[in-house]
């Protein structure tokens, strides 16, 4: 039985924004900050523009993300059809390794993850204005990464329902 994947991330508010992942078996949430990694959101599209090309050359990506004072590292493993995806949590800036914790994973076709991560841009994209994205996310939107990830994404899913 296939797990739907569901992404959610939420209009951000004062710097935060809400994220969750829920598969229907295993879920998590948290909410992450616009500081340090400044440019977190646009590489996350930029990572999946990339797993999306079929012919990229590449087939593993390590996304730093923030809550401050913890870290995340999500983690993307692409083996031919499949991607795995897992969420690793710091309890410091320090990134030690040894005191990380898997918190989520999910592995599924790329077509299922980056489906699931373009519904949530385009309701990012959509909602920019009415929240006020860039003023409550302290940043502007990555609009140049997001027009690539929908011009490869819709190249390489072409004929491909998303769910």
């Amino acid at each position: 039985m296939t797990r739907k994947l569901e992404i959610s991330f939420n209009s951000p508010q004062c710097g935060w924004m809400s994220i969750g992942f829920d598969d229907g078996i295993n879920e998590f949430h948290t909410t992450t900050a616009h500081a340090p990694h400044s440019s977190a959101l646009g590489e996350l599209m930029r990572i999946l523009t990339a797993l999306a090309d079929q012919g990229a050359l590449q087939d593993e990506y390590l996304l730093k993300w923030n809550r401050d004072p913890e870290e995340f590292d999500f983690r993307f493993l692409k083996s031919g059809e499949n991607l795995l995806v897992e969420i690793y949590e710091y309890p410091t800036e320090d990134r030690d390794a040894a005191e990380r914790e898997l918190v989520y994973s999910f592995q599924g076709t790329v077509t299922e993850v980056v489906g699931a991560f373009a519904e949530t841009f385009d309701q990012l994209f959509a909602d920019r204005d009415t929240d006020e994205f860039e003023f409550n996310w302290r940043q502007a939107f990555p609009y140049i990464e997001y027009e690539d990830f929908k011009v490869v994404t819709s190249r390489a899913f072409s004929g491909v329902p998303r769910s």
